[in-house]
C-alpha cells in the first residue's frame, strides 16, 4: 500500500458508468433520527427523514437509471460534487479524488490507485435547488473485497460551515469508534469544549449510528441516525418524496423550531464569535471566524 498526496483521477470519475450493470450499488435508506439532551435541561425529539447512499462511482449510472436524479446538473433531485468537502486546487475535481487526498492528508495510508477503493456517500441531495447537510458519512472501502479502510464524518452547520473528522481502524466487526474534540461551531446551545463521540456501522439492510456530545466523560446529548436500507430507484425515490416532501427544507425547519424550544428552556447560549479560536479546520469559514462582520 502506497502513499499519494494527489490520488490520481483515472477511471475513478463519479460520471463514469458503475461496471455492474445489474442493481446499483447505491441506495436509499427511510431514516429516524433521534437527539436526546440530557444537560443542562432535558429535551427529546424524534423525526423522519430519507437519505441516499450513493457510490462516488456510480453517479452518472444513477442519473441514467433514476427519474428526477441528476449529478452536476438541474433537477428535482441534484448531486453536485461541491456541496461537499473541497480541497483548494481541487475545485474542478470530483468528490471522491477531494476526499482520498484529503484522507491521505491526515496521515491515513490508502492505495495509490483510486480505482482499487470504493467510497460511499450517505447523505442529502440537493432537492429542487436547496441544499443542507447537518452531517454526512463517508465509507471508504476494498474495491475487490469490500473490506471497510475507514470513514470520514463531514459535519455542517447554519452557516455554512463543514468539518470532516476522519475514523481510522475499523473494528473486527467493520464498525468505527472515535472520541475526538469537536472544535466546531454546530448549535448555539453546545459549548466548543465538548467532545464528539462517533460510533458507526458501515450501512448494510439497516443503519446504525451514534453521535454523542460529551463533557469528559459524561454524555450530554445522545444522537442517534437508525434507518432501512431500499432500492435507489425512480418509485422509491418518488415514494419518499411523498412521504417526506422537500426532506432538506424539513431537515433545516426542524433545527430552527428545536432551537427556539431550547431558547424557551432557558438554556446557555454561546455565540458564533465568542470562542473563534476553537474553532479549527473548518472548511467554508465563517466570517466571524477572521474578526470581519458577516
Amino acid at each position: 500500500m502506497g502513499l499519494t498526496r494527489h490520488p490520481p483521477a483515472v477511471d475513478a470519475r463519479p460520471g463514469t458508468p458503475a461496471p455492474d450493470h445489474g442493481a446499483l450499488r447505491s441506495a436509499l435508506y427511510e431514516c429516524a433520527v433521534m437527539h436526546h439532551r440530557l444537560s443542562p435541561k432535558v429535551h427529546q425529539f424524534q423525526h423522519h427523514i430519507f437519505m441516499l447512499a450513493l457510490d462516488l462511482d456510480e453517479l452518472g449510472e444513477v442519473s441514467r437509471r433514476v427519474r428526477g436524479f441528476s449529478h452536476n446538473r438541474r433537477n428535482a433531485y441534484e448531486f453536485r460534487d461541491r456541496d461537499h468537502l473541497t480541497l483548494p486546487g481541487y475545485e474542478t475535481k470530483p468528490l471522491k479524488e477531494n476526499m482520498l487526498a484529503w484522507i491521505v492528508d491526515q496521515g491515513c495510508p490508502l492505495p495509490a490507485d483510486p480505482a482499487a477503493l470504493r467510497v460511499t456517500l450517505l447523505t442529502l441531495p440537493r432537492v429542487f435547488g436547496h441544499i443542507f447537510n447537518p452531517v454526512s458519512f463517508y465509507f471508504v472501502h476494498e474495491a475487490g473485497t469490500g473490506a471497510p479502510l475507514c470513514a470520514v464524518v463531514q459535519v455542517g452547520n447554519t452557516f455554512g460551515e463543514m468539518k470532516p473528522y476522519l475514523l481510522r481502524d475499523p473494528r473486527p466487526d467493520g464498525s468505527f469508534h472515535l472520541l475526538t474534540p469537536k472544535h466546531f461551531y454546530v448549535s448555539p446551545f453546545s459549548g466548543l469544549e465538548l467532545c464528539f463521540d462517533f460510533k458507526l456501522k458501515v450501512p448494510g439492510e439497516h443503519l446504525d449510528i451514534h453521535i454523542d456530545d460529551r463533557d469528559g466523560g459524561r454524555p450530554v446529548l445522545l444522537s442517534a441516525l437508525s434507518g432501512r436500507r431500499r432500492p435507489l430507484t425512480t418509485a422509491r425515490l418518488w415514494w419518499a418524496t411523498l412521504k417526506c416532501p422537500l426532506v432538506t427544507l424539513k431537515v433545516v425547519s426542524l433545527i430552527h423550531w428545536h432551537a427556539f424550544l431550547l431558547w424557551l428552556k432557558r438554556l446557555p447560549w454561546h455565540a458564533k464569535a465568542a470562542r473563534a479560536g476553537l474553532q479549527r479546520d473548518v472548511f467554508n469559514r465563517h466570517a466571524s471566524l477572521s474578526g470581519k462582520k458577516p
